[in-house]
């Protein structure tokens, strides 16, 4: 009797601790730029097996991630094109890196293997305003004596959604060429050439281009390296053909100045003799005073945590982690989220 008794107050006991977690435990939900969707994903699932506290996001594109922000429909954004500081102090909002990556150029050309293209910004930036129409061009084939280039028409594979990585690839292309920037123009969305195909997020324009004969598009690394995509050769500042890698990426970044409001140096064409020419950092936005408190510091719990303990999880999946020094930087702005 006694010992019913007792496994009858454990029971009871199991199940009070049961729903003492489950009362401590929380939710938060995030939306915006496809590039972090599978850093971000990979990290909300080990929080929630280290907190019991669950993180949503979802991967709708940069602009859509402003958006939901402006309008207090998320906890926080997701961005690879960052505010300016007059915005930010406008809506009230706090930006701060979490992972850096890189916008490759990726091809689907009969023949030419992976890294064996080469193409410097200005002959690139004529490919994509739709001035280079053949893979065989006089311009394309000066760059690469000795590869047999295809009497192919080009088709430019491009993002159909508001996309920060249309914002960082197409103001990389805006320096390049100042025909470009008039005629396509630079940001989330632009005027891309008739020769074009739209897909929606990073996986729509990898999936073009990997179906597409003839095409070229512009994917982040960590879905280009997923994919295995074939690559081109870049050009740097420097004078050195780049083939996009975490090295190469992680060299452009270094000694980049993260003391500016919004912490969004710019990264593209360092000098760097092995720095990947295309290279940025993705954003989180959240707000400075927020209505709920609680979900404010998960907010802030969330990230804190995954800097500190995701970096392993970033690099497996073909992010760059931001220096140790960058940490410490974003750990400090965090503390204005209130």
């Amino acid at each position: 009797m006694n010992s019913h008794r007792t496994l009858l107050q454990l029971s009871g006991l199991a199940a009070a601790l049961s729903i003492s977690l489950s009362a401590l435990a929380a939710d938060i939900t995030g939306a915006g730029a496809t590039f972090p969707a599978a850093v971000y994903n990979k990290w909300a699932e080990a929080y929630k097996a280290a907190t019991r506290n669950q993180v949503n996001y979802q991967a709708i594109g940069s602009s859509g991630g402003v958006k939901q922000i402006k309008a207090k429909t998320v906890d926080f954004g997701g961005t690879d094109a960052p505010l300016s500081e007059p915005d930010l102090d406008a809506a009230g909002l706090v930006q701060v890196p979490t992972v850096m990556g890189g916008v490759t150029v990726v091809i689907n050309v009969p023949g030419v293997d992976s890294g064996k293209l080469k193409l410097d910004g200005p002959t690139l930036a004529e490919i994509f305003r739709g001035a280079i129409k053949k893979w065989n061009d006089p311009a394309i084939a000066a760059q690469n004596p000795g590869l047999k280039l295809p009497d192919l028409a080009i088709t430019v594979a491009f993002r159909s959604d508001g996309s920060g990585t249309t914002f960082v690839f197409s103001n990389y292309l805006a320096k390049q060429s100042a025909s470009f920037k008039s005629e396509v123009g630079a940001g989330n969305t632009v005027n891309w050439p008739a020769n074009g195909v739209g897909g929606k997020g990073n996986a729509g324009v990898a999936a073009n281009v990997q179906k597409i004969v003839g095409t070229i598009g512009y994917v982040d690394i960590a879905d280009a390296m997923k994919n295995r995509m074939t690559f081109a050769a870049l050009k740097n500042k420097a004078g050195n053909h780049i083939v996009p890698s975490q090295d190469a990426i992680a060299d452009a970044a270094a000694g980049a100045n993260f003391k500016v409001k919004g912490m969004a140096p710019d990264l593209l064409d360092q000098a760097n003799r092995n720095a990947w020419p295309i290279t940025s950092a993705t954003y989180v936005l959240a707000y400075e005073k927020g209505a709920d408190a609680s979900k404010q510091r998960l907010v802030v719990e969330f990230f804190s945590w995954a800097l500190n303990n995701g970096q392993k999880m970033a690099t497996e999946l073909g992010f760059v982690p931001l220096p140790a020094s960058v940490v410490k930087m974003v750990e400090a702005e965090m503390k204005s989220i209130q």
